[in-house]
């Protein structure tokens, strides 16, 4: 199948603005492939790929690696979904916590040797044999299902209804329910809500490896406030009842089982008052383990488990004077039992086995893909940040598999290493896939080119060397003045200034209306080492608005052409905070900012995120105190715009509007635009394209910019 590119007119001219074209296209990410499995022996490979750049209905394939045949196992529009899109309200926080945009089948799960699939489709339970080319088939359920996963011999598939943890037996087909919950507030196999958000922990339950029992997480919500989300456009509706664990309030109760596919039940025991955050399940065929982790996260304690007793002791602890962070792919063991893990040591993240660092100081590990026998595959970033590789470790050495230059992720099993590419010389992502003894299979990418490419320089400003991407107008000369616009996130584990073409694209066309864009990763982003990312413990508005207003400075020392008369600052998210920081804070600096989402009082914003960085607000309220936006109000004297979806259930609207109130009430001018109906993140395309295209509209009237078209 030919990939779909953005409409042409008669001279091959795109015609679409690039606002139109980036919202259509979920940022030029449908039809990229994505979610990649990989079998044991290395031979296949199972991944979701839509059928084109404008298409976001997301189909389930397989890649026979020998032959380089794909297949298409599962098409959305050709199985039965019901009536209309009915997404259990489970799946649709899963979604939003994942920053799920596409639809159709958005996840899956296998069995161990990749030869059969579970996935939810509007909340029906579909099961694929697609090695023995079977078609989809529907396995009827009481109600809608969520996060429908095999056992490892494919003999079963769990999934979560109602709350309730179901398997289904696929031969005779029977499906047995394992845990009801006893109250409301109570659900099985579901991860609750700060795991989703803040630790990268998505699922409820884990299978044994050989499939006759699981561990299954009871999650209470009953000790957690509730809150409201309404829907001011439509007041006939009934706002959303969601329970929201804010910094200093209860977090739910979690607690975990051992459930055989009989009913058994056995009680996972450890100290929960003192640990209280299931961080991690990992049940391989070496132990049993929980990570767990206290409330002020200043350790991680690894617990093996006795499978017959529920009985735990620890085996390994990381503690850190600050926090203890939680790394995607780890505990993890070697084929031999060891264990693998990533911890601070030597002033960098490294990888540790059995209690042996075996990476070495000037390499920051980010995490763990996979475990191959005796090898593991792990991403990590050497003297720059902006690029992360691709590297393994085995008894024989450390060896880097990508080039150093670029972003890589991939997989590796069974001696195929699958490597995902993106750089700052090519569209979106690359993937390919390479057998220990075959040639290097490419596998196809539908989506659409963006149109234009990113006139950046990336490099290191100030005495702190932070990591700086300057974009100019693909039309400027030099001895040109251009207006500033900065554009960061700026804040813990996000990270903007990357060596890939696609991060910079919004940027290239804000850059292209007029402006000089800067992108800074200061104090408290990921890649530098632990050190640099603690920086902003006890305090996130001091280092991170200082490290923009240096990068700044420095800048413009060596690209005169920057114009420091006219800077603006726009931003979403902590981005967001930092905008609005930035022209309340320092308006000699900024002149005007776009704050999008933006968290305005931490009090309100979540335990796990909060609590990391500025402690309990109890304990710590001076920390609470000097992070706040709202006591700053009366020192506004820049144009601001306020930018918030009102059902936005991780940055609730009430950080907009109660900074709004104190603007108010100080008598400040500024705008506010409500998004109705849009969350975090908004996915609808018009909604998209008009926001990029109000902003820039605001930020050219405000700093005396003409407008430019395109």
């Amino acid at each position: 199948m030919r990939p779909r590119t953005a409409p042409l007119d008669s001279v091959g001219q795109v015609t679409d603005s690039f606002p139109r074209r980036q919202a259509r296209t979920r940022r030029f990410t449908l039809g990229s492939p994505r979610s990649f499995t990989l079998s044991p022996d290395g031979d296949r490979v199972a991944f979701l790929r839509s059928q084109g750049g404008t298409d976001p209905v997301t189909c389930l394939w397989a890649l026979d690696l020998a032959t380089g045949d794909e297949r298409l196992v599962a098409d959305p529009r050709g199985l039965e979904t019901g009536d209309g899109e009915d997404v259990p309200p489970e799946e649709r926080a899963r979604r939003e916590r994942s920053r799920e945009q596409a639809g159709g089948i958005v996840g899956y799960a296998t069995d161990r040797p990749v030869t059969m699939a579970a996935f939810a489709l509007s909340g029906r339970l579909y099961v694929t044999e697609f090695a023995a080319g079977l078609s989809p088939r529907l396995i009827e359920t009481a109600g809608p299902v969520v996060d429908p996963r095999p056992d490892p011999t494919g003999t079963r598939v769990a999934f979560v209804s109602g709350g309730a943890l179901h398997v289904h037996t696929l031969l005779p087909r029977v499906t047995e329910t394992l845990c009801e919950p006893e109250t409301p507030t109570v659900t099985y196999g579901l991860a609750d809500f700060v795991a989703a958000e803040e630790m990268g922990r998505m699922h409820g339950y884990w299978w044994s490896p050989d499939g006759r029992a699981l561990v299954v997480a009871r999650v209470d919500e009953a000790p957690v406030q509730r809150w409201h989300i309404a829907d001011p456009a439509n007041p006939q509706r009934t706002p959303s009842n969601v329970g929201y664990p804010a910094a200093g309030t209860a977090n739910a109760r979690v607690t975990l089982e051992i459930v055989t596919v009989g009913g058994a039940r056995t009680p996972v025991t450890w100290d929960a008052e003192r640990d209280e955050y299931v961080a991690d399940v990992v049940w391989d065929a070496h132990a049993l383990l929980v990570v767990v982790q206290p409330r002020d996260q200043k350790a991680l304690r690894f617990l093996e488990v006795d499978a017959q007793t529920g009985q735990t002791r620890e085996i390994h602890t990381i503690t850190d004077d600050a926090w203890v962070d939680i790394v995607a792919g780890v505990p993890v063991h070697l084929s031999d039992g060891a264990l693998v893990t990533v911890a601070p040591a030597d002033g960098a993240h490294r990888l540790i086995v059995d209690g042996t660092p075996v990476t070495p100081p000037d390499l920051q590990v980010r995490g763990v893909s996979d475990v191959d026998g005796e090898t593991v595959l792990f991403s990590a970033s050497g003297a720059d940040p902006a690029s992360t590789a691709l590297w393994s470790w085995s008894p024989s050495g450390l060896e880097r598999r990508t080039p150093e230059e670029g972003v890589y992720g991939g997989r590796l099993c069974g001696g195929t290493l699958l490597v995902i590419a993106h750089t700052l010389d090519t569209d979106g992502a690359t993937t390919t896939a390479c057998r220990a003894h075959g040639a290097p299979v490419t596998i196809t990418s539908h989506a659409d080119a963006p149109g234009l490419v990113p006139r950046v320089t990336l490099l290191a400003a100030g005495e702190r060397a932070l990591r700086t991407a300057l974009v100019l107008p693909s039309w400027h000369e030099p001895g040109t003045p251009l207006p500033v616009l900065l554009d960061p996130y700026g804040g813990p584990h996000g990270q903007r200034v990357i060596a890939a073409r696609g991060a910079h694209l919004t940027g290239q066309w804000f850059a292209d209306q007029g402006f000089a864009v800067v992108v800074v990763d200061g104090r408290g982003t990921p890649g530098r080492g632990p050190a640099f990312e603690r920086a902003v413990h006890g305090d996130l508005a001091g280092p991170v608005l200082a490290d923009q207003v240096d990068a700044l400075h420095a800048l413009a020392e060596d690209h005169p052409d920057l114009d420091l008369r006219r800077v603006g600052i726009r931003g979403w998210s902590f981005g967001g905070y930092l905008a609005a920081l930035a022209v309340l804070r320092r308006p000699d600096v900024f002149h005007a900012a776009v704050a999008g989402a933006p968290v305005t009082d931490w009090a309100l914003y979540d335990t796990h995120y909060t609590e990391r960085y500025l402690g309990h607000p109890d304990v710590d309220p001076a920390a609470y105190a000097h992070s706040s936006l709202l006591d700053e109000a009366a020192s506004l004297t820049r144009p601001l715009l306020l930018v918030h979806g009102l059902a936005d259930d991780n940055v609730v609207a009430a950080h907009t509007l109660r900074l709004s109130s104190a603007l108010l009430a100080a008598g400040r001018p500024h705008a506010v635009l409500p998004l109705s109906g849009v969350t975090h993140m908004t996915p609808q395309e018009v909604v998209a394209e008009n926001l990029l295209l109000l902003q820039v509209r605001f930020l050219c009237d405000a700093l005396g910019v003409p407008p430019r078209q395109g």
